[in-house]
């Protein structure tokens, strides 16, 4: 008997257009950072708080974002999170102090939390073990294309446009997506079960003070400042719900999901490999725009290679996955991945964009390869019931590694290109190579040492992300197990009884 949803893949759709819109966001804002700030008047650490008060909100919410929607209904949390997102974005093009903006940002910080985990979610719900794989292809390769045309897309907006614009073509997306779910999705949600208030909160303020403290690492390093007072608020509110969790009848995140090897394998192997991604826009496009000379929308464009490769291993990982196993396919895509990595490790100030172009060429891969399989093997462990709040899990881990990669990657970038400049060079010379090329003013001996600088101090961050990667990959082959759409893993679902999941079909009402 047919069990699937007629509407499965037009509920795709949705899904893809509701993640597409958080993708865009965050990186057509990083383009537009430049003409934001100097339209507004904000100081240095106006813009820092414009870019950390959604990743904020955003990590802090994501378990209790979870429960809620395997409480009250995944497909309503989503609609919710997509109305304050959407509507944020509206009040941000109205914006004309860096308050205002930062208050905004807080607010669709808010919304994308409520989003992302009932994405996949819904997605592991409507689609069996079979297609599964398929869907979660699709919906990583409308990922990365966002991650790749959103700079893009950004430059051409503020060379027509204003700033505004930014913010603004969130609201048609979201619009349609909003309009997509209520007339095709059906309502999922777990069975009842007592609320954790206590662990919400728990969850809520050791996510925000870990990430904070991530945050803070650059400037006063891991103990200076407020660091010391941001990492013992993490460790105690994370290890007060490590604790609770386990104690409490009625827990918020099934911790026993890391019982699981290939819950515990991907997810932490995720994690590595955002650790070593998480530098990669930061330093290449600086590369790209400073030591190359792209303008905005070229560098973008540079891109392209990453994209196609990934469309192309995102297809070929779901067949292998089929045939050989997630286990091997994860494995795979992160060598190549690490290869890409060493490779990019090798470019200095004079070898031009062939060897990067490679390189993102085989980092496309191998992340189209891995990312998916690793997602869908994990994802696979985790019982209807609790989709919503096992989907944040995965989610929150990732967000920490890539918090924490930007952090590590862009300290050692920062201070190695302070090492590599002459001891003469001005002061604001050495604090980047953008400062460095506009304090040049013509100097080309400045110039040259600048460029030599960075290329140096980006050699270091990639061969930390390659050493992380490979990491990754070693982890991956060492603790997960070989499950393909054929067999399910199953292992850890006998270890303790599961509540019966709520299978009923609701068929798609407006949300008030």
């Amino acid at each position: 008997m047919e069990t699937r949803s007629p509407r499965r893949w037009w509920i795709l759709v949705v899904l893809c257009l509701s993640t597409l819109v958080l993708t865009v966001d965050s990186m057509a804002l990083t383009v537009a950072v430049p003409s934001m700030t100097e339209d507004i008047g904000a100081s240095a650490q106006d813009t820092q708080w414009i870019l950390d008060s959604y990743i904020l909100v955003f990590a802090g919410l994501l378990l209790t974002s979870g429960s809620l929607g395997d409480r009250f209904g995944r497909r309503r949390v989503m609609l919710v999170g997509l109305t304050l997102f959407g509507a944020a974005s509206l009040a941000a093009t109205f914006c004309t102090d860096p308050g205002e903006v930062i208050a905004v940002r807080t607010a669709m910080g808010v919304g994308g939390a409520l989003i992302m985990p009932s994405t996949l979610s819904i997605l592991i719900t409507v689609f069996d073990e079979e297609e599964r794989g398929r869907a979660m292809a699709a919906w990583g390769s409308v990922s990365m294309l966002g991650l790749v045309g959103s700079p893009v897309l950004g430059g051409v907006l503020i060379d027509h446009f204003s700033w505004h614009s930014i913010f603004l073509i969130n609201v048609p997306v979201v619009v349609l997506a909003v309009v997509a779910a209520v007339t095709l999705m059906p309502e999922s949600r777990a069975p009842w079960h007592k609320p954790d208030p206590l662990g919400a909160v728990l969850s809520a303020v050791g996510m925000t003070a870990l990430v904070w403290w991530i945050i803070e690492l650059p400037l006063h390093g891991a103990f200076g400042g407020r660091s010391a007072l941001s990492l013992a608020v993490a460790v105690i509110g994370l290890a007060g719900f490590v604790v609770w969790e386990n104690v409490t009848p009625s827990p918020m995140v099934p911790l026993v999901l890391f019982k699981h090897r290939n819950f515990s394998g991907g997810s932490l192997s995720l994690a590595l490999v955002q650790i070593g991604n998480g530098g990669l826009l930061l330093v290449l496009t600086q590369y790209l725009q400073f030591v190359l000379g792209y303008s905005p929308v070229r560098a973008g464009l540079a891109f392209l290679p990453f994209a196609l490769a990934a469309l192309a291993g995102n297809g070929a990982g779901v067949h292998l996955a089929g045939r050989i196993g997630n286990r091997f396919v994860v494995l795979a895509g992160m060598l190549v991945m690490a290869a890409s990595f060493a490779l990019l490790a090798t470019v200095g100030a004079d070898s031009g964009f062939a060897v990067p172009a490679v390189a993102l060429g085989l980092l496309g891969l191998g992340a189209g390869l891995a990312m998916p399989a690793a997602v869908a093997a994990l994802m696979g462990t985790i019982p209807a019931d609790k989709a919503g709040v096992g989907s944040a899990l995965n989610d929150t881990v990732q967000q920490a590694g890539t918090a924490l990669g930007i952090a590590i990657l862009g300290s050692l970038l920062t201070s190695g290109f302070a090492a590599g400049m002459p001891a003469d060079a001005p002061e604001a010379a050495r604090q980047s190579i953008g400062g460095a090329l506009t304090a040049a003013d013509g100097d080309r001996t400045l110039v040259r040492a600048a460029r030599e600088a960075f290329t140096a101090s980006m050699t270091t961050t990639f061969t930390i992300s390659a050493i992380g990667v490979l990491a990754a990959a070693v982890l991956a082959a060492l603790v997960m197990r070989d499950a393909t759409p054929r067999q399910p893993v199953a292992e850890a679902r006998a270890e303790e009884p599961q509540p019966v999941a709520d299978t009923r079909t609701e068929e798609p009402q407006p949300v008030a």
